[in-house]
This record gives structure tokens, C-alpha cells and sequence, in this order.
């Protein structure tokens, strides 16, 4: 089973590689203010191009009928709605390819 690595455990291992004098604190801060900005952009509706890595945007779901699994013969309307994609970077890409070898 995968790891999962928290935004504490990202700053801390940022805070490692870099190893230049910045703090934990000032490293929080930089990936706090990164995620924060990338919200904002997807929130006005932009796209957030982060090379290699990936593409976030936003997009409407149009409305549609779906079913009550306890009760199949009855429809439920699905409002429309607004989600974020993500669209997979090459480099991304191939380090999760890397995964299943």
C-alpha cells in the first residue's frame, strides 16, 4: 500500500533537499501561499498550468437524471455543478508509471 505524505511531511522534506537556511515555518508558509493562490485562480475560473506536473481546471457538469440505488424505479435529478479536473504532466506521468513496474 502507497504512503501518504501530509503538507507537514512536503515541508519537511523541502526543508531537507534544499537545505539552505529556510525554516520550516518559511517553507509552510511558501506551500500554504502556493496552494492558496492555485484556489484563488480555480475559484475566478482560470486554468493553473504547473509544467510537467499537471493542469487543473475548472468545469460545469451539465444536470442530469440519476438513480435511487435503494430504489431503482425512481429518477433523482442531479443539479449541475462545478468541478476541478486535473489533467496529468508528462513527467507526472511517467513517475506514476514507474509505480506499476
Amino acid at each position: 500500500m502507497a504512503n501518504t505524505i501530509t503538507k507537514r511531511e512536503l515541508v519537511n522534506k523541502v526543508c531537507a533537499e534544499l537545505d539552505c537556511g529556510f525554516t520550516q515555518n518559511e517553507v509552510l508558509d511558501v506551500v500554504q501561499k502556493t496552494i492558496d493562490l492555485i484556489t484563488e485562480a480555480l475559484g475566478k475560473g482560470d486554468r493553473v498550468v504547473l509544467r510537467n506536473f499537471g493542469t487543473f481546471t475548472v468545469k460545469e457538469v451539465k444536470p442530469k437524471v440519476g438513480r435511487n440505488p435503494k430504489d431503482p424505479a425512481k429518477n433523482v435529478p442531479i443539479p449541475a455543478r462545478t468541478v476541478v479536473k486535473f489533467k496529468v504532466g508528462k513527467n507526472l506521468k511517467d513517475a506514476a508509471a514507474q509505480v506499476s513496474k
